[in-house]
């Protein structure tokens, strides 16, 4: 039986060859093309070996919906998201599926403004795609494709123009950093960003042929040959990309991994230090957040997990940072999207002025964060809830997205995955014992 694909805020997942097939990629793409204003189609892809073929079949479905398509080639998330608003386009594609093992592949689906379909876009989508009616053209009506080489270099003008970058204070570092470029595109535009900031970059899997050799998510369990090499380089830092390189999460001079959560905590320091404004995370984001919000005095809003919800909150906000704490930093003034070249481009800033990258990492509160996940259970989510709750009576209850329970300096969050058949149970406390105990609470109510 084939597996499920996994539809959902984030776009549609599935194992190719399995659940996702060239009918079903070129049917979603064409239903996607079919919902658009005029204008043409952006497409950028992550450089795992099914890339061609899904690129293939997704172009076909759009030409065949009557859309011009400009190809990008390989490229990363944010780069293909900063194509579409220069391009002035109609909504982009990016062929990625992100953390997934290397079977997997994906469409995520950009609005004519460069940031994910929200909730009632997507569904739209779905809609036409399971209609399978009046998404096809005759052959006088098909459109166009052509290449376009230029996007990297719009989107390294764009994150080296921030003002909150002080480009000669970051080159008289002269900084020496390890990329592990995960085999993927940001390989090619971490390093290329990194030597425009004058650091000396030694290159870890930079070569993009969707060889991995290590898990995707930038985990700290999966960075060792990181940390290795970042010791022998003896490098300032390290940082390593997931494939679509949306996604980063350093390591120290000594090859230790701060952790993912760090990223968007520090990030967010340095923009808060030159401009004050409000700040917007997920549900699951790490506490350091609220703590550098309460610093600047400034607000922090939580949303529920998943990029299109974040940056609808930036937006109604006004927000100045954000991001989610998997290492995904999202600048307004950059884009509307998660951003591995502005994560590096603001610890570049934050270590510019001196001291080591662990230094500054101390200066945040100490805290212990899992993360776990587990199956699906098979009962219906409204009996599980009435579980939780019971296991965490007493505690204060956000339930946007899932459940999440707090309660002083802890908390807990579960809720199903959008992008893996799984559900995820993340804690986080002053000790690890604690919040370990928390995911054991959560997982025996939900497995009672």
């Amino acid at each position: 039986m084939a597996s499920p694909l996994m539809i959902s805020v984030a776009g549609v997942r599935g194992i190719v060859g399995d659940s996702l097939t060239p009918p079903v990629l070129a049917r979603f793409a064409a239903a996607f093309g079919g919902a658009l204003e005029s204008g043409p189609v952006v497409i950028g892809r992550d450089a795992r070996t099914s890339g061609p073929m899904v690129r293939d079949a997704v172009i076909a479905g759009l030409l065949a919906a009557g859309r011009d398509v400009v190809d990008l080639g390989l490229a990363t998330t944010p780069t293909t998201q900063l194509a579409v608003e220069h391009l002035r386009a109609a909504g982009g594609v990016i062929l990625t599926a992100s953390h997934n093992p290397a079977p997997w592949n994906a469409l995520k689906f950009l609005s004519s403004r460069g940031d994910f379909l929200g909730p009632a876009e997507g569904g739209a989508v779905r809609e036409r795609f399971e209609a399978d009616r009046d998404l096809w053209r005759p052959w006088d009506r098909i459109g166009r494709t052509r290449a376009e080489s230029g996007a990297l270099e719009w989107h390294l003008e764009r994150v080296l123009g921030l003002e909150f970058l002080d480009l000669a204070a970051i080159r008289r570092r002269a900084l020496r950093v390890v990329v592990d470029g995960c085999a993927s595109v940001g390989g090619i535009a971490v390093p290329a960003l990194l030597e425009r900031l004058g650091a000396g970059v030694v290159r870890l899997d930079c070569e993009p042929d969707g060889a991995f050799t290590r898990e995707l998510e930038p985990l700290p369990q999966h960075l060792g040959a990181l940390g290795a090499r970042v010791r022998e380089a003896h490098a300032d830092f390290g940082v390593a990309l997931d494939p679509d390189a949306d996604r980063a999460a350093f390591v120290d001079a000594s090859g230790e991994p701060l952790g993912e959560e760090y990223t968007v905590a520090l990030g967010t320091r340095v923009v808060l230090s030159r401009r004050r404004g409000p700040v917007v995370t997920n549900l699951s984001t790490s506490r350091m957040l609220d703590f550098v919000c309460n610093e600047a005095s400034v607000p922090l809003h939580r949303t529920p997990v998943g990029e299109a919800h974040v940056v609808a909150g930036l937006r109604a906000t006004g927000a100045v940072a954000g991001g989610e704490g998997n290492g995904g930093m999202i600048l307004p003034a950059a884009h509307y999207g998660r951003d591995g070249l502005v994560a590096v481009a603001l610890v570049a800033q934050q270590m510019s002025g001196g001291g080591t990258l662990r230094e500054h990492a101390a200066r945040l509160p100490k805290l212990a964060m899992i993360k776990d996940k587990l199956a699906r259970p098979d009962e219906p989510w409204e009996r599980l809830s009435v579980r939780l709750r019971g296991a965490f009576e007493g505690w204060t209850v956000d339930a946007a997205d899932g459940l999440r329970f707090a309660r002083d300096e802890e908390w807990v969050h579960v809720r199903a995955s959008g992008t893996e058949p799984v559900v995820r149970v993340i804690a986080e406390a002053p000790r690890g014992e604690r919040a370990r105990a928390l995911v054991e609470t959560a997982r025996r109510a939900l497995a009672a």
